[in-house]
């Protein structure tokens, strides 16, 4: 059977053609509307994003201001220091980037990691994310030979802090390193990666040290490397600043401690500028501004003679036989005795059921004010303190600028302590006793005090009363904070049995005499365990822990030159055999070694 069609062929029903029709329309519309989408509604996002792909713009570093010493020697700067960042969107595969800069550096990979995924989210896609901030010369030639089959991988220069002379100026200087995640919540404009002051100088000086980083803009190939670039806004470097710091003087000062623990003060009495301040053990601040290991750290930390403390501001000793001198000061201002008048020195000095000793075993026999000061006669001391009382002593030590802060610029100073009747209740719950004001009338006993203190204390002796705030900055004029409450007359019978410790035969302080300049001086033994005189060993068969801690304080002039010194060593022993050659060597060096040539014009 044939099937016959007419003339016109088949024809689909109509209904089917309309549909077909639709769905052509509906295409046309869909891609009609997503063309809409991407050119129109989202066009200028994804033409930002074309943009970011082949532009880029990075922050330029701005190097860190450098500091100097008052004749223009470096003390810290800049030099170029080299890390590896990863750009994330331009790296294929990232675990495996990672483990190759593990097998390079060296550094567990897990570090490495735990890294990446802490600062990940703070550091956008197309940024470098900064891994290992610190590099060496071998392995930078070692990375830049490989560099291309690791895409996203790149080198990061930046300005690294460099102090030159490291140990000799950390607790002065102090030392830069990362920002934390604290301060770059408070610091917009610092980012991730950005070293900042973190303790000393640099700390103080952030903000006039820090500079204010540039911008440029960088056409990059599909692997992110640099193909042209300009500058949008150029770095600004921090402000350079000078120090009062006489460089070589602080390197002889350094060298003068080495091997103890302790701390050294040179001071121009008559500004209140610094010359040297020195503090061992010391630290490496430059392991910091790389960056330290966490073993690096520990060690520090946990290092018991605490090198990362300043022990010029930060620790407290009690000031010993330093302290008649402030005693001498009240004796003459509230006139409790007559300066001429003499105590009979045995020895010792009963009082109740305890006696109190002096530290001469036979005694100093009969002593005036002057012959105390100058052979350091405890009787004579206790005496007077026991007709002053202790409420009277610590009024006079506080307006003589004890107890309280220096002002200083640097940061975590310690005010010392100066202990009274209502001190001790409130810290105590206890009474004041007697006795307590002897231990505290030679330096002993609860008074706590800072070997700056003692520094401005003896300037303020010599510059006419004044206490000045100690200067570290070249551009700062001498600042009075106040006077002490001892008057020229008694200043002058004080700094004389100062140069007579020096010059008489008996004076402790003996070794310092030179024929050409005036020094005085005033040496001090701190008691670190209480130790009567029977019990008394030689420093030798003492644990190093129970030893005396060696203080001299001494002021020097020749011609127009005037300085004060002051030397703590801890657990030293005694103040002129331990403290003494110190400063000696150091009045020596800014002198001249008498007789030597040249001398007089050092």
């Amino acid at each position: 059977m044939k099937v016959q069609l007419d003339s016109e062929g088949f024809q689909p029903p109509r209904s089917g053609l309309m549909l077909l029709q639709g769905l052509v329309a509906l295409i046309f519309l869909v891609f009609a509307l997503r063309f809409w989408y991407l050119q129109i509604h989202k066009g200028e996002d994804y033409a930002r994003l074309a943009s970011d792909n082949r532009l880029r713009q990075e922050q330029m570093y701005a190097p860190r201001g450098l500091l100097r010493d008052r004749y223009g020697m470096l003390l810290a700067e800049n030099r170029p220091a080299y890390g590896l960042g990863l750009v994330r969107e331009d790296c294929h595969d990232i675990p495996s980037t990672l483990a190759q800069i593990s097998q390079w550096t060296g550094i567990d990979l897990t570090e490495i990691t735990q890294r990446y995924e802490r600062d990940k989210r703070k550091v956008k896609s197309f940024e470098p994310l900064i891994l290992v901030p610190d590099i060496s010369f071998e392995l930078l030639a070692a990375v830049e030979a490989n560099i291309n089959r690791w895409p996203g991988l790149e080198i990061i220069v930046r300005p690294r802090r460099y102090y030159p002379s490291g140990p000799e100026l950390a607790h002065l200087l102090g030392y830069v390193s990362e920002a934390d995640e604290k301060q770059l919540q408070q610091r917009p404009e610092l980012a991730l990666g950005d070293t900042v002051g973190k303790q000393g100088l640099e700390l103080v000086l952030e903000d006039r040290l820090r500079g204010q980083k540039g911008l440029r803009q960088m056409e990059v190939d599909v692997v992110g490397r640099d193909l042209t670039h300009h500058i949008l806004r150029a770095p600004q470097a921090g402000e350079n600043i000078n120090l009062t710091i006489d460089l070589a003087l602080q390197h002889k000062a350094f060298e003068m401690l080495e091997g103890q623990s302790g701390c050294i003060v040179v001071l121009d009495p008559d500004t209140g500028q610094l010359h040297a301040l020195v503090t061992a053990p010391a630290f490496d601040n430059n392991a910091f501004a790389r960056g330290l290991t966490g073993k690096e750290w520990a060690e520090l930390r946990d290092n018991p003679r605490h090198p990362m403390q300043n022990r010029v501001i930060q620790s407290v000793y009690p000031p010993a036989s330093i302290w008649k001198l402030l005693m001498a000061g009240l004796v003459l201002e509230d006139k409790v005795v007559d300066p001429k008048e003499t105590v009979f020195c045995n020895g010792r000095y009963p009082m109740g059921n305890r006696v109190f000793r002096c530290w001469k075993k036979w005694g100093h026999g009969h002593t005036d004010l002057h012959k105390a000061l100058v052979e350091s006669c405890d009787v004579y001391f206790y005496d007077v303190a026991d007709k002053i009382g202790i409420d009277r002593i610590a009024e006079f030590a506080k307006a003589s600028g004890f107890g309280e802060l220096t002002g200083i610029d640097l940061p975590h100073e310690r005010s010392g302590l100066v202990p009274s009747r209502e001190w001790k209740r409130k810290r105590f719950g206890e009474v004041w006793h007697r006795g307590e004001t002897l231990n505290i009338s030679i330096g002993q006993g609860f008074t706590l005090v800072t070997p700056l203190q003692i520094a401005r204390f003896i300037g303020a002796l010599l510059n006419g009363g004044k206490l000045l705030k100690p200067q570290i900055l070249v551009d700062e004029k001498p600042l009075v904070q106040h006077e002490i409450p001892i008057g020229a007359d008694a200043r002058k019978v004080i700094l004389k049995a100062m140069v007579d410790t020096v010059d008489a035969p008996r004076g402790t302080a003996r070794r310092l005499r030179r024929p050409d300049a005036v020094i005085g001086g005033k040496t001090g033994t701190a008691q670190v365990v209480r130790i009567v005189g029977e019990e008394r060993r030689k420093k030798e068969e003492m644990e190093y822990w129970e030893r005396d801690h060696a203080w001299m304080a001494a002021w020097g002039q020749k011609d127009d030159k005037r300085y004060v010194i002051v030397v703590m060593v801890e657990h030293g022993g005694g103040g002129s055999s331990t403290a003494g050659p110190i400063v000696k060597g150091l009045f020596d060096y800014l002198f001249g070694v008498p007789g030597e040539a040249g001398a007089d014009s050092q």
